[in-house]
């Protein structure tokens, strides 16, 4: 990691970026972990040292905008796959990690960590969906981007659709919501948060510092 190190948070107008910026800017500076840029500009991606994904709203509608930006997703893909850029989804950046989604319609992903993105159907029906609000992760495997944090802390959630993951080595953390929901991913460069970490406090800033200074 050097002052130099540049960390790009993908905009491809699929949700309010203010509050990451703010985030990854404050860990960036208190872990010397170089410049943090918001851009969708295909060049820029391909420079970067590390990629955060964001998304809100719906599955398809994130993928069709992702789609819509001229190079985007190659300059993405490119930068993961063949030079193993160290890569963080939030949210629905996450859910796009897997072989497909299926909100509203059947809606192709990454396809970098196999499994399915499918709606919340929690065992007790008093419970409603989205799943929103505070929960508490509970670890399955250890792995570098979960320094500092343990089972019990608090992160943030908002979604109504999880990510199935195929292979249970590529789930990292979990919450309870009457029933197991996927919380964090994790494959090789590659990791996702369904939770919101610049929304997470003190999980999340340590989750976001953690990302930072991560060498896969």
């Amino acid at each position: 990691m050097t002052k130099d190190s540049l960390t790009v948070l993908v905009d491809y107008e699929a949700g309010n970026l203010h509050s990451a910026e703010k985030a990854f800017q404050r860990m960036a500076a208190e872990t010397g972990a170089g410049t943090v840029l918001v851009s969708g500009r295909p060049e820029d991606i391909a420079r970067a040292d590390r990629i955060v994904l964001p998304g809100d709203g719906a599955f398809p509608a994130c993928a069709r905008a992702l789609h819509a930006v001229p190079g985007l997703a190659e300059a993405i893909t490119e930068a993961v796959t063949a030079k193993a850029r160290p890569f963080l989804g939030i949210c629905i950046g996450m859910q796009m990690l897997a072989t497909r989604g299926l909100e509203y319609q059947e809606t192709p992903g990454f396809g970098w960590i196999a499994g399915e993105v499918v709606k919340i159907t929690p065992a007790d029906p008093a419970l409603k969906v989205p799943h929103m609000g505070w929960n508490d992760l509970v670890l399955d495997r250890p792995h570098p981007l979960l320094a500092g944090i343990e089972t019990g802390d608090h992160a943030y959630f908002v979604h109504s659709y999880h990510f199935q993951v195929a292979d249970p080595a590529d789930r990292l953390a979990h919450c309870d919501y009457a029933g197991p929901i996927t919380a964090i991913v994790g494959k090789g460069n590659i990791v996702g948060t369904q939770f919101h970490p610049e929304k997470s406090q003190a999980t999340g800033l340590r989750l976001i510092a953690n990302f930072l200074t991560w060498a896969p």
